[in-house]
């Protein structure tokens, strides 16, 4: 048979995480697929008076004469499949991210081939487990016709298309709440979990897990390599886990553990590699030396490590640059000592958190990483309403971030930290951005460089950009408290854009999460003025007076003058009148 063109609407379906499900229950996967396909895709798909193309071992594709009738198809099929994986054991759901484009095709009498297809399968990739993604020709289509949102989520750059693609999101209502594990990223990925302190000390158990986060920054430093941060593989702290486990809630192919044993003036680091999907161990070493030489040791870990996932990749294109190490480990100590308080989100631990980083930079002046937490602990003080800052401990603060800048041209994470307190407490944005892309450009997986980048665009009113840094920030981080934060900046972007119910979502999440928060808890009061629910707003008033008893109108324009968007701020202070903050 001779091929044809027409145009048609193309349905592309995948089963989201299908290697995992395959690896971890080959037999049962099938017969669940099998089963979703015989009792709900395929009659839904003829119901919907379209065809099925061909089927691969995990997806399908189909076409449609009628874009109305594929879109709705679509919706169908993933609001019943929530149902159908109520009564599953969350390891085991099946969900499907579906694609459709409205596009020009080559058919022959089994295929269709083309452009039209190509977008449909790169949508489909776009889409959320459970979700739905279209292209702008189906969504100008199906707009007047179907009673559905639809979520816009801009020029979409895709493989092997050469124009960009603007794709939209269509809301699937009554998305099931479980976590659904996390798809392997296209790139070797890798999360360093916890060492075990062999040390027999616990008070060294704060250096145990500073080394482990400098190896871990060493790693995610290389471009081609996918790393999970810190936090969220410190929430396997203190447990015992099977690696394949964490390779399903992280989405990683490999895992690196080990122990440290530290006396004296000596220090050996052991480490092991495994691949979760075989449960063999690639590679396994350790490493000896003085704790003058501890960052030489870190950065044999690391690039031993890339070596063992990339073997043919030459030593010489390993991009391995670490932070710039302090000629004294006692100010190292210090430091690691002050990020432990730190953590810890208290009046009191901040305040210790200050006096440990003077002792570090009186030691060594121009260490980066203290220098530029010194500068984030005063923020976290000024914004939780702790400590009253004098206009002398914010120019010490900000001077401090310039001397970060200044010394830490290859830490990313200094880098980020001093542009949010030049931000935040200079207003001098420009300064900040540079920095903050500087650090990028070093260390594309810094979930603090990605998550400051979120929030400078937030602040100058440009919520788009924001949106997608702290979605790539969630994605590198998809556990651990910076969670709380990207929750937070997700509400604060769609404030700024006007979507107000999306912004209550995400700032639900945020105090949920971190109730002793003031910025959070203030954004959820603000919030229930905006949409008319007064009197839920009174009662969060109530909880942020109970953290900021001084709070008011001026106070809230004279704190946030110098970083956020005047706009912004006459939209977030009309909020807090409808709820009855005082003026004064």
């Amino acid at each position: 048979m001779a091929s044809t063109r027409r145009l048609t609407t193309i349905f592309a379906a995948d089963v989201a995480g299908y290697s995992r499900l395959m690896w971890a229950d080959e037999e049962g996967t099938h017969e669940r697929l099998k089963a979703h396909r015989q009792q709900l895709i395929d009659p839904k798909i003829e119901e919907h008076h379209g065809r099925i193309v061909k089927t691969t071992g995990d997806g399908l594709l189909a076409e449609f004469a009628s874009v109305v009738d594929a879109v709705r198809c679509a919706f169908e099929v993933q609001r019943a499949m929530v149902d159908r994986n109520s009564e599953t054991l969350e390891d085991e759901r099946i969900t499907f991210r579906v694609g459709i484009n409205l596009g020009d095709v080559i058919a022959e009498e089994d295929d269709i081939y083309g452009d039209g297809v190509n977008v449909a399968a790169r949508l489909e990739a776009l889409a959320e487990p459970g979700g739905i993604c279209i292209s702008r020709m189906v969504r100008d289509q199906v707009r007047d016709k179907l009673d559905f949102s639809f979520d816009d989520m801009g020029e979409q750059q895709v493989k092997n298309i050469a124009r960009p693609v603007r794709a939209y999101r269509i809301p699937v209502a009554e998305k099931a709440t479980a976590k659904v594990a996390l798809p392997l990223p296209d790139k070797p990925s890798l999360a360093v979990l916890p060492f075990l302190n062999m040390s027999g000390d616990p008070e060294q158990e704060y250096f145990a897990d500073g080394v482990v986060e400098e190896i871990t920054t060493a790693i995610s430093r290389l471009p081609w390599l996918f790393v999970i941060a810190r936090n969220s593989s410190f929430t396997y702290k203190g447990r015992a886990v099977d690696v394949r486990q964490v390779a399903r809630e992280l989405g990683v192919r490999y895992v690196l553990e080990g122990s440290i044993r530290k006396a004296g003036n000596r220090v050996r680091i052991s480490g092991q590699l495994i691949d979760t999907a075989t449960g063999a161990h690639i590679w396994a070493d350790r490493f000896d030396g003085e704790l003058d030489d501890i960052f030489d040791l870190q950065d044999q870990v690391a690039s031993r490590v890339v070596c063992a996932i990339e073997p043919k990749l030459r030593l010489s294109e390993i991009a391995r640059a670490t932070r710039k190490p302090t000629e004294s480990l006692d100010a190292y100590d210090l430091y690691l000592r002050a990020l432990g308080q730190h953590y810890k989100f208290t009046p009191e631990s901040m305040h210790e958190a200050i006096g440990l980083l003077a002792r570090a930079l009186a030691i060594e002046p121009s260490y980066a990483p203290a220098a530029a937490l010194t500068g984030v602990c005063r923020v976290t003080q000024r914004i939780q309403g702790w400590h009253p800052l004098s206009d002398r401990e914010c120019a010490e603060a900000v001077r401090l971030a310039r001397v970060a800048i200044a010394a830490g041209k290859d830490d990313a994470d200094a880098l980020s930290l001093a542009g949010v307190t030049i931000g935040y407490l200079a207003g001098d944005h420009a300064t900040a951005a540079r920095a903050v892309d500087r650090a990028l450009a070093l260390n594309p997986n810094s979930v603090c460089a990605w998550l400051t980048h979120g929030w400078m665009e937030c602040w100058q009113n440009r919520p788009g950009p924001a949106i997608q840094a702290v979605e790539r920030a969630m994605r590198q981080c998809p556990l651990g408290p910076d969670t709380h934060s990207c929750k937070a900046l997700l509400a604060m972007a769609h404030l700024a854009a006007g979507r107000y119910e999306e912004a209550m979502g995400w700032i639900d999440e945020a105090v949920h999460e971190s109730p002793g928060a003031v910025s959070s808890t203030r954004l959820k009061a603000v919030l229930c003025g905006l949409l008319g629910r007064v009197e839920e707003g009174k009662e969060w008033l109530g909880r942020l007076l109970q953290l900021m008893a001084d709070a008011t109108i001026d106070r809230f324009n004279a704190q946030t003058s110098t970083f956020l968007a005047p706009e912004i701020r006459a939209v977030m202070a009309e909020g807090l009148r409808k709820i009855g903050l005082p003026e004064k």
